[in-house]
Parts: C-alpha cells; structure tokens; sequence
C-alpha cells in the first residue's frame, strides 16, 4: 500500500481527498451544532432527558450441553447479560452436579441468580433479570421421588 500512496501522493490525488473528507465532516459537525443550537434556544434550555430503556431485545440462550467442557460457553452467555436455560439431562449426575457447581459461582460473581425450574434444568440469570414465584409443583413432586 505504500507504493501506492506514494503515487497518489505524486499526482496530488490523495491530498484532494482528505482536505474533501475533512471539510465534509467539518460541515456535518457545524450543521449539527446549529441545530441543536436552535433546538435549544426554542426550548429555553438544553434537553438532557435520556432514556434508561435499551433498544435492544432481550435474549434467552438454550442450552444443553453434554460435557462439562461446554459449560464456559453458557458463563460467557451469563457474562454478556443474556439469560440462559440449562438443561442438564443428557450428562451423568456427577458432570451435571460440577456444571451447577461451575454457574452457581459464575451468577455469584455477577451478583445474578440461579433456579431450578425443573427436573435438571436451570435458569442462570444475570443481574439485570429479576425472576419471581417459583415451581413448587415440580419441586415436590421431585422431592417425593427422592424418597
């Protein structure tokens, strides 16, 4: 790319357009301070209302994994503030107990949650996810299997 530039530079072709570039941007910069410079003067002061509500859609992440190795994946969804269902079914009790154990401190330290809403499946949630009630039908049902 230098040899290029260089044969831009020699025709005066490159100069040309960044002087352009940069008094396009220059006059895009000035038209908006004008604006809101109008904007303004019309409303008596500056408008400094934000919104608190983010324009991006909520996710739930699926997830099933069936090694323990897959469980990074689901705290890297946790970490990117996604809500994800973890089914636990298809891994022996020891790698889904490990599995539990790994995203019960991951939602810790992201100060989220974690429940179970059924028979070896779990919600882990970030911080930004509130969860109410509970499954107590499931629960006792469980409970009474156990026994």
């Amino acid at each position: 790319m230098g040899v290029i530039h260089k044969f831009l530079d020699f025709f005066g072709l490159q100069e040309e357009e960044v002087v352009k570039k940069e008094t396009v941007i220059e006059e895009i910069e000035d038209d908006s301070f004008e604006e809101e410079k109008r904007s303004s003067s019309k409303n008596g002061a500056k408008n400094n209302v934000v919104s608190i509500h983010s324009n991006k859609n909520s996710r739930v992440v699926l997830n099933e994994p069936r090694t323990y190795e897959e469980t990074q994946e689901i705290a890297n969804h946790i970490k990117s503030r996604r809500a994800v269902i973890v089914n636990l079914q298809r891994v022996r009790s020891d790698q889904a107990l490990r599995i539990v154990d790994f995203l019960s401190g991951t939602v810790y330290a992201l100060n989220g949650s974690i429940s179970k809403i059924g028979s070896n499946i779990f919600l882990c949630t970030p911080d930004s996810v509130e969860i109410e009630g509970t499954i107590t039908e499931l629960l006792k049902e469980e409970i009474e299997r156990n026994r």
